[in-house]
């Protein structure tokens, strides 16, 4: 038993993560702390440095894999893992979702839940334990190129869809078979880097990280992630790698995580070949784990740099053991010595992009979609039409037939990686708004070129050169002549729906703004064309809200609801504040009346609870969906705050007539300001709930209440 402790499943996993830990040398210890891409020669690199994970790879390379890493002298098992960002992101065939962006227009944590379960699911069948999601940036910048992979611009939203991806990728927890490790990333603060330039510096304080970009990621250690990844951006001259406050005071002591952190893509290579405040690999590698880091993404140099820092002196055995451990105690809590989580061709074959997985998809695209306008030159609405009426419709616009545009990044084609079966998801498994609308057309109706047309559908946004990491835009106008072709189609004077598939907000020109209905769909996924015509002709009545504002202007920015108080005036000289569309909105094809909100109680102490109550009716003709959104605006500060900040939200499906009393609360220790040292506190005095169905202000009804 002895020589064989750490094999014992009976012990508890802190005494076996000890014994092996005991038994490694030198060399062993460092290459635990290696992830390295699987593509670039997986089984020389398990004999050179026998590294503790590897990505981009999976089906037979990752049971060789495995395999190989079983044979070496202590048979530690290699953790695989990949970057399944809405879906299983580079197995041809696989469920691609919508993106976070996409879905967390939803607003509906379940159906985040029940994506990262059907994501989980396909990894695990095919040999890969591990996900890089969910992303928990703030999207506030909009030319950053990855807006598309955020959940929007609101903390609250953001932290609670991201703890319901966390549940959905853990499932019983570690040791559950059919579950993947879940990543919350960038840790923190990444998405807001000067000019939206990506990788940059990032102007934060302190204060402004408590306040906006860490409350995400409190949530997704208090949802029980394991794993944090660090981001690629610096903050007052601090590389996320080596911010020991970032990552050994908040996230380790203060919020108690017991799991990895793993370093971004070369993240430690970039402190000596980009960022330039370390001389050396040693001095890298030093700083890297003094910091906290426990798992260096892709950096090869780290071996030998490693190896130097304790040479040198720049780290001690001591903290090299404290991440090592922290690796192994992860891969024994996950069962991985018992189960290395080998893939099943068997169970691929049976789930992989299965039905019922794309009924999910489906499901995630319906919810998905926000109806931005819908009136016509009389002020009625156009959508949905009328099947009865037989017309000759055209579909118009690049992202109409483009399956990449409309999956987005992170999916075969998109340009990361190519996979086992070729460089592009199957054209089969997708249905563009092209397909959708050939499928689901009413008898009688023809497609037609635009100047035979009755109605015209014009599909509109960005594509895969303008999406992803290293592609930031400028501009968020329309490229590639797409304005000009929208000018061209509206000048026919057809009734237009314009469809809009792109990976973050667009500036839409002020004659498109003006088309009888506007649907966004962002990156909608396998299935987005299939709900896109479902709204269209009625069979779908769209229910979802924006979890971003969408500006006139570029200009215009930062256009985010939750803006601090205090500007001279409320417009610029040229152009007004107000975004095109705001946070929280989205139409529908039912028509929603609020009654008079009601307080359970008006004075809080400060560990009570706001509890409010609203009646909601459905005043339409059909069966739809609200969601109910409740504000907090605190009304006098110690210190400048924002406006009003989202605090709960609930969705409410309505049959015609029905009316239901909503009931929202949130505990007043969540009404919290962030004061000058960096300190969370609430403050006693006046507050204002609101309620409605969006952020602006005609959307909402008020209520004053008190915690003394």
């Amino acid at each position: 038993m002895k020589d064989t402790a750490y094999k014992d499943a009976s012990l508890s996993p802190e005494s076996r993560a000890q014994d092996l830990l005991s038994r490694m040398t030198e060399a062993e210890k460092i290459g635990q702390l290696m992830q390295l891409d699987g593509t670039k020669g997986y089984l020389s690199q398990i004999e050179a440095w026998n590294p503790g994970s590897l990505f981009h790879i999976n089906g037979s390379d990752a049971e060789a894999a495995i395999d190989a890493s079983l044979r070496t002298r202590l048979g530690i098992p290699v953790l695989l893992a990949d970057d399944g960002i809405h879906g299983h992101s580079f197995w041809a065939g696989a469920t691609i979702f919508p993106t976070q962006l996409a879905m967390s227009c939803s607003w509906d944590p379940s159906l985040l839940e029940e994506a990262a379960r059907v994501t989980a699911a396909e990894m695990r069948a095919t040999g890969v334990a591990w996900t890089f999601s969910p992303v928990l940036c703030l999207a506030r910048d909009l030319r950053w190129g990855r807006v598309g992979e955020t959940f929007g611009e609101d903390p609250y939203l953001d932290g609670e869809l991201g703890a319901a991806m966390i549940r959905g990728y853990q499932g019983r927890g570690l040791g559950d078979p059919e579950a993947v490790l879940a990543t919350a990333k960038h840790y923190a603060g990444y998405s807001e880097t000067l000019g939206g330039r990506d990788a940059s510096e990032a102007d934060l304080s302190r204060r402004k990280l408590r306040s906006y970009f860490l409350p995400p990621f409190e949530a997704a250690a208090r949802a029980g992630a394991m794993a944090f990844m660090t981001g690629y951006q610096s903050m007052e001259g601090l590389p996320s790698t080596m911010n020991k406050w970032l990552l050994r005071e908040v996230l380790r002591d203060e919020w108690g995580f017991e799991g990895i952190l793993v370093t971004d893509y070369d993240n430690v290579g970039r402190l000596v070949d980009d960022q330039r405040v370390c001389a050396d690999y040693a001095e890298a590698s030093a700083v890297a784990l003094n910091s906290g880091n426990d798992m260096i993404m892709q950096t090869p140099g780290f071996f030998e740099g490693c190896a130097e820092a304790l040479r040198r002196g720049l780290l001690s055995e001591a903290v090299l053991d404290e991440a090592v451990r922290r690796v192994l105690l992860l891969k024994m809590r996950m069962g991985l010595f018992e189960n290395p989580r080998r893939g099943d061709p068997k169970r691929v074959a049976e789930i992989v992009g299965c039905a019922a997985h794309r009924e999910v998809n489906l499901r995630a695209a319906r919810e998905s979609l926000v109806l931005l306008r819908n009136e016509d030159a009389s002020g009625s609405p156009l959508l949905p039409l009328d099947p009865s009426k037989k017309r000759k419709i055209a579909v118009v616009g690049r992202n109409a037939d483009d399956p990449i545009a409309q999956l987005g990044d992170w999916s075969l084609g998109s340009g990361q990686m190519t996979g086992p079966s070729g460089s592009n998801h199957p054209r089969s498994s997708i249905v563009t708004i092209l397909d959708g609308i050939r499928e689901l057309l009413p008898a009688g109706w023809s497609l037609v070129k635009p100047e035979e047309a009755d109605i015209v559908v014009l599909a509109l946004g960005d594509t895969i050169k303008y999406i992803g990491e290293v592609k930031s835009t400028a501009t968020l106008e329309l490229q590639d002549g797409q304005a000009e072709l929208a000018e061209r189609v509206l000048a026919l004077g057809k009734p237009t729906i314009v469809a809009l598939v792109s990976s973050k907000p667009m500036v839409l020109p002020s004659r498109v703004l003006k088309a009888e209905a506007i649907i966004e769909a962002f990156n909608p996924g396998m299935q987005g064309g299939r709900a896109i015509a479902e709204a269209i002709f009625g069979l779908l009545n769209p229910s979802g809200k924006l979890s971003i504002s969408i500006p006139l202007h570029v200009g215009q920015q930062p256009v985010y609801y939750n803006q601090v108080r205090g500007q001279h005036g409320t417009r610029y000289a040229d152009l007004t504040q107000e975004p095109a569309f705001s946070f929280g909105f989205g139409l529908g094809y039912s028509r929603f009346e609020y009654g008079k909100p009601k307080l359970a109680e008006d004075r809080l102490g400060r560990e009570g609870t706001l509890r409010l109550s609203v009646s909601l009716r459905n005043a339409g003709k059909v069966r739809g969906t609200e969601v109910v959104q409740l504000y907090v605006e605190d009304e006098v500060t110690s210190l400048t705050w924002a406006r009003r900040e989202l605090v709960a939200f609930a969705r409410v499906e309505l049959d015609p007539g029905e009316e239901a009393t909503v009931e929202l609360s949130v505990p007043a220790s969540e009404l919290w300001i962030v004061d000058a040292e960096a300190r969370k506190l609430v403050e006693a005095g006046s507050f204002t709930a609101l309620v409605g169905s969006s952020s602006r202000d005609e959307d909402l009804r008020s209520l004053r209440f008190f915690v003394e």
